[in-house]
């Protein structure tokens, strides 16, 4: 469903909001972002990133994996998501074709998997990666609560640090923190 936005002209001028974001030139920066992070990791994951990986310790180097694939995986839903919001605004596409179940991109909180002292032993380069990608899916999340028309779900918040930090208080001390 998309949201509407009267213009001022009278109520039967309206034009969707989905058609305004794609058009607009903060989106088409939005679009240059993402999709030059999803480059850049590309390039690091298959370059760099392989012997830095090989050099880390066994528990790290772990770490390292599922980090790697939660990026890749978060990335992927903020390319689909971006690429489907073009296509809109291009006309290839219609709101009603995107929302469909066929096509549609649930794009959801993909959070880091690490724990913050193991995340802060990874590679410079993987802990940039992953902290700017979860500032754009933050974006990402935003602008698609409000093309979708939904509140903002505390269930899809990526979480925060102090949380993550608690969490680990809590599984380390379980009778204590109840």
């Amino acid at each position: 469903m998309a949201v509407l936005v009267n213009r001022t002209l009278g109520s039967d001028n309206t034009i969707s909001f989905v058609h305004l974001l794609a058009s607009s030139s903060r989106f088409a920066d939005l679009f240059a972002e993402g999709m030059a992070l999803v480059e850049e990791a590309a390039e690091y994951l298959d370059g760099p990133g392989r012997p830095e990986a090989n050099r880390l310790a066994k528990t790290i180097a772990i770490a390292y994996s599922a980090e790697s694939m939660r990026l890749t995986t978060r990335l992927m839903q903020i390319a689909s998501w971006l690429l489907i919001r073009r296509a809109i605004a291009a006309g290839e596409m219609t709101p009603a074709e995107a929302s469909s179940d066929r096509i549609k991109v649930r794009i959801s909180a993909q959070n880091m998997v690490a724990s913050p002292p193991v995340f802060e032993q990874l590679p410079e380069r993987l802990k940039d990666l992953t902290q700017r990608s979860l500032r754009l899916q933050t974006r990402i999340l935003h602008l698609d609560r409000m093309v979708n028309g939904t509140e903002s779900d505390e269930t899809q918040q990526p979480r925060r640090g102090i949380d993550m930090h608690f969490d680990l208080l809590r599984s380390a001390f379980p009778s204590s923190m109840a």
